[in-house]
């Protein structure tokens, strides 16, 4: 049943759209379960579960039969969240007939709800005449059939949605990961590589005519490409093979390829579209086939699409008009796309690829550009034009959002730019809470860029930069020079603040393409200090390149990221104290900066204080702390909802390595996202963290919310929070004190939470 499996959720993948996705379900699984009827029940946006789609009941009852949660036997099998096997269907109190359907004479009955991110989307039905009991087996595939096609159904139902334009357009959200605080209300627009066809978005076209024009006018030009291509290579291959460039000639044939994307161009389809369309249906049929030699002609379907594609985008991309409030949406969105966008016209981003430690993602949280990354289940082909809400805040995106969702974000947009100019006024004084305790504020940096923002907002040093970044932008190791003068831009930015500079912190959702690190489990892997202690020509490299940028400024920190042991952190050190001998032997005049260990596992929590004995400073690494503890990789937004950075396990171990390192006379600072979140700050204040070091955006939110509370209110505030069972709980307790001292709308919380827009 395994190769039943995989083919129908292939043909499923290929359905146009949601109807045809439904009709291939109940036709497919009717004949390989050899049952009498197959049903797919879907939840519409009142509650209730329509037949959708049949093969065996009444064809005339799609759509006008109906149940609510509980009700009937379907309304059961959603309701209870698992699979009903009865051999008797109308003996069961649940039991309800509908005239309509016509299945009175079917006794056997098993539903299995179709599940994807907790919601129950719909029930997945089969019936039979003979009175039976379907066997462990029959039940088992069914269930993996139904887990296979959510995701499916899931987005085949959003892209319908999307795909109802103008006034039957329907409000939608689509989940992904914080990318860059703030949010966004815009256009969408739409980029993709040239020639990437499954990244090109549904258009339509204002002139039919002169599109027919156009794609005929592509077709010609790669039809002479192939032809000069196979003249090249006659002399080089044999006939058979020669025969290929026969067989892509004939697909361009205006009979062939062509008269599929002519007939949808006549529907008022672009071109690049209806092409990508067609050629991406030819290629899974191809795909999906049983002989070796007609699947391999996948590949070659795939070429000659790209070729035609380049044709038909060039002219696209050389006209393209970017509007007001531009959502830039992408299936994996690059530096280089960013820069296609004038400054003043780009709002917001959206990425269905990638992480919140991504190239873009970096450089968005440094232009202060609300981001989602990680939107999987976005159709972004199908966004082109939409009015987007982007949430960097949740990670959240909604598309055509209806009039109450529209001044919801609306209102947190006018509070934001009213913040910003409240807050500048902050620049100049210090963080102190009413009660005069003083909170130094620094900032995370990784580009020349994050420098002006920072300084600009008023930090008073730098509590994390990532050194990764030259060696991420490159296409092979910086050199120690290289090193040298990036380095030293910095300190010298930054002087006489301090500067804390990360060693090479590569390895999980960081690789370097030149140095490519391949592992099942990159996040538990070779990472941060495991690899510059295994490669120490590149960590010392790195150090000298360090120590040597800060001479006659001295206001450099090293920190080492990933330590887990004692030992670890010994190795580091030595190498670290070789590399200062050899320069002043080599006559720099130079100080040994303090050298501190990041916090970011559980194992540097329980020996912060053997850690802190032996190091200047701690700092905590609250992005990853948390990842592990929750044992949530917050990059999959399968499961990023589960990680919470409120979770009474996270605080409480934020609470111990800060008085494990306090007891050692080691400072204690910490350079995750917590550090930004004005609400976590005030608890981080209270626990005793000497620094809090975040994304410069957030600083002058946290100054607020600190200069507009005593330090004995924070404490109070923890006491009550430590308290708490749960991470919603945390949440409450936090919102009900901030609202009542008029801080929270500087948290990003606005008031009513998100709760406000549903």
């Amino acid at each position: 049943m395994l190769n039943s499996l995989r083919s129908i959720v292939q043909e499923v993948n290929s359905a146009r759209d949601l109807s045809s996705a439904l009709g291939i379900i109940v036709r497919r699984v009717k004949a390989v379960m050899k049952t009498e009827v197959c049903s797919t029940y879907l939840r519409d946006g009142t509650g209730q579960y329509v037949l959708m789609a049949t093969d065996g009941l009444n064809p005339a009852a799609v759509g006008n039969v109906s149940l609510a949660a509980g009700e009937g036997l379907v309304g059961h099998v959603a309701q209870r969240e698992e699979p009903i096997n009865l051999e008797l269907a109308t003996a069961h109190p649940k039991y309800q007939y509908f005239e309509a359907t016509g299945e009175e004479k079917f006794s056997s009955f098993l539903g299995v709800p179709i599940i994807h991110h907790r919601e129950v989307l719909g029930v997945l039905v089969i019936q039979q005449t003979e009175r039976r009991r379907f066997d462990e087996g029959e039940e088992a595939f069914l269930v993996t059939m139904s887990a296979q096609l959510a995701g499916v159904i899931a987005h085949a139902e959003a892209t319908g949605v999307l795909e109802r334009m103008g006034q039957h357009a329907h409000e939608a959200k689509f989940k992904g990961v914080a990318g860059s605080p703030g949010v966004a209300i815009g256009k969408a627009v739409v980029i993709s590589p040239v020639a990437d066809l499954r990244g090109v978005p549904y258009q339509t076209c204002d002139n039919v005519d002169l599109e027919l024009d156009f794609f005929h006018e592509c077709l010609a030009k790669a039809r002479k490409d192939v032809k000069n291509l196979g003249k090249q290579l006659e002399t080089r291959l044999n006939q058979q093979e020669r025969a290929l460039f026969d067989a892509y000639l004939a697909m361009l044939d205006d009979a062939s390829l062509g008269s599929e994307v002519t007939e949808r161009i006549s529907k008022g389809v672009s071109a690049a579209y209806a092409w990508s369309e067609v050629i991406l249906e030819h290629e899974r049929n191809f795909s999906s086939m049983n002989d070796a030699y007609l699947r391999e002609r996948a590949a070659d379907v795939r070429d000659l699409g790209r070729r035609v594609l380049a044709y038909l985008q060039e002219s696209a991309q050389h006209c393209r008009v970017f509007p007001e409030n531009t959502i830039l949406v992408g299936e994996e969105l690059t530096a280089s796309m960013l820069g296609e966008v004038p400054k003043e016209r780009l709002s917001g981003l959206v990425s269905v690829q990638g992480s919140s430690n991504s190239h873009v993602a970096i450089l968005a949280r440094a232009m202060g550009l609300p981001t989602v990354m990680g939107a999987v289940d976005l159709p972004f082909t199908q966004i082109e034009g939409r009015e987007v809400i982007v949430d960097g805040y949740r990670g959240s995106i909604y598309s055509d959002p209806g009039a109450t969702l529209r001044k919801h974000y609306e209102r947190i947009c006018d509070e934001e730019r009213e913040i910003v100019r409240g807050l500048e006024a902050l620049k100049e004084l210090p963080c102190e809470t009413l009660d005069k305790h003083r909170v130094p504020l620094w900032v995370n940096t990784g580009l020349m860029a994050d420098v002006v923002r920072s300084l600009e907002r008023g930090a008073e040093g730098v509590g994390l930069y990532r050194t990764e970044i030259p060696f991420l932008l490159r296409d092979r190791f910086p050199s120690e020079e290289e090193q040298r003068l990036i380095y030293r831009e910095q300190l010298e930015a930054f002087a006489p603040h301090t500067v804390t500079m990360r060693t090479l912190d590569v390895g999980g959702d960081k690789s370097l393409s030149y140095f490519p690190i391949e592992e099942e489990n990159p996040f538990l892997g070779w990472r941060g200090i495991r690899v510059t202690l295994d490669h120490p020509e590149i960590f010392l490299a790195q150090v000298r390149a360090m120590l040597k940028a800060s001479e006659g400024l001295n206001n450099m920190r090293i920190m080492l990221p990933m330590v887990a042991s004692v030992s670890e952190l010994e190795a580091a050190k030595s190498l670290i104290y070789r590399a200062f001998h050899e320069l002043l032997e080599e006559g720099f005049q130079i100080e040994l900066p303090p050298i501190g260990v990041m916090i970011e596992v559980p194992a540097a929590v329980y020996q912060a204080r053997e850690l802190a004995a032996r190091s200047d400073f701690l700092s905590v690494g609250s992005n990853d702390l948390t990842q592990y503890l929750l044992a949530v990789d917050r990059n999959n937004p399968q499961v990023a909802d589960l990680y919470q950075a409120y979770h009474p396990a996270v605080l409480r171990a934020l609470h111990q390595v800060v008085r494990d390192g306090h007891s050692q006379g080691a400072s204690v600072g910490i350079c995750g996202e917590l550090a930004g979140d004005p609400a976590a700050a005030v608890l981080l204040m209270a626990m005793g963290y000497d620094v809090l070091s975040m994304n410069a955006t957030n600083l002058p939110k946290v100054k607020k919310v600190i200069r507009n509370i005593t330090l004995q209110q924070a404490e109070d505030l923890l006491d009550e929070v430590m308290h708490q069972e749960d991470a919603d709980s945390v949440n409450r307790c936090l919102e009900r004190v901030l609202e009542r001292e008029g801080m929270l709308r500087f948290t990003g919380w606005p008031s009513g939470g998100e709760s406000a827009v549903h």
